[in-house]
């Protein structure tokens, strides 16, 4: 029966024509955990990229989003210590994370990138091992204080970790054991704080929640515009994998189709909003006459479309700053 309702739902996700790229393969083009015949028992995975390149899938962990879909952290093994980019939300799952990488290797975290600075990826830099160095871009200090300020009301301690570097350029090259990594900022997307790993030997990037692999976009403290511009400079650099923040981590070539489509997806959301603002249509009621197309089926297009035309509308009257 299991088997015969995956078929089912993979055939409801098969694309309509909106120029979405598409790949002759037998993925099931869906971030839903569930539809691709998952359990929670089956996280977190950890996926080899390259020689001592890795990715960590763990499952979501915010309410009501838990289990739904994936949260991906990066990592890096060099000579002379591990990078990774992007944490988990809780601490106990990134203790989990950092054990895995204590089986794959004895040499010490010594970098945490924050790409995105949300608590799903930085709630659990607290159990990060003491010393490891935590670089953020500035736009992130403001969002994480707030955190930790928030947290502390709630609780009264905070468990918000916060950054002992920040960027000052668009781009930092940190050099471990013989390997180039290069930080990069291209622009706000998701947080505004947005950073990328890029590995050139290896030509693979770390998208961080700039890419989300089939995940409608999540805009409520994005920028839909810029966004779609730091997707275009980042594909611009060809690499050979593309590696989101959220979202299953397939094979290359559906990767970096599939990050095409995002960008295309926001492309979708901006002109939806563009032309609903146009026609005085209130924002609120906005997402009733919304043209997705296939979008619709992507998962959480229901629940984050309102926040995405949302900000579109604020875009336009020159609200994000």
């Amino acid at each position: 029966m299991r088997a015969i309702l995956k078929l089912w739902l993979a055939s409801c996700l098969i694309p309509f024509s909106l120029g979405l790229v598409r790949a002759q393969d037998d993925v099931v083009r869906t971030a839903d955990v569930a539809v691709r015949g998952l359990w929670p028992s089956d996280f977190p995975r950890l996926k080899k990229l390259a020689d001592r390149v890795y990715v960590y899938e763990e499952l979501q962990t915010t309410p009501p989003l838990d289990g739904v879909f994936t949260t991906n952290s990066f990592i890096v093994i060099t000579d002379d210590g591990v990078l990774i980019a992007d944490g988990q939300g809780t601490g106990e799952q990134v203790q989990r994370l950092v054990a895995t990488i204590g089986k794959l290797t004895p040499q010490p975290i010594k970098y945490m990138i924050v790409g995105a600075d949300h608590g799903d990826h930085t709630g659990g830099n607290y159990a990060l091992p003491k010393g490891v160095a935590i670089l953020a871009h500035p736009n992130a200090k403001p969002h994480l204080e707030a955190y930790a300020k928030r947290a502390i009301e709630q609780t009264g301690k905070s468990n918000v970790v916060m950054p002992t570097e920040y960027m000052t350029d668009q781009k930092k090259v940190i050099e471990m054991g013989g390997e180039e990594i290069d930080v990069l900022f291209q622009g706000r997307a998701h947080t505004g704080s947005d950073l990328e790993v890029f590995l050139p030997r290896e030509n693979i990037m770390f998208m961080s929640e700039v890419f989300f692999n089939r995940l409608y976009p999540s805009t409520y403290s994005g920028y839909p515009s810029e966004w779609i511009e730091t997707l275009k400079k980042a594909e611009a650099m060809r690499a050979a994998l593309y590696v989101p923040g959220h979202g299953f981590v397939d094979s290359p070539q559906v990767l970096n189709q599939e990050m095409v489509n995002f960008r295309l997806c926001l492309e979708n959301l901006v002109a939806e909003g563009k032309r609903m603002h146009d026609s005085k249509i209130p924002v609120e009621s906005a997402p009733r006459f919304a043209r997705l197309g296939s979008y619709q089926y992507w998962t959480r297009a229901a629940n984050n479309l309102p926040d995405g035309l949302r900000r579109v509308y604020m875009e336009i009257d020159g609200q994000l700053k």
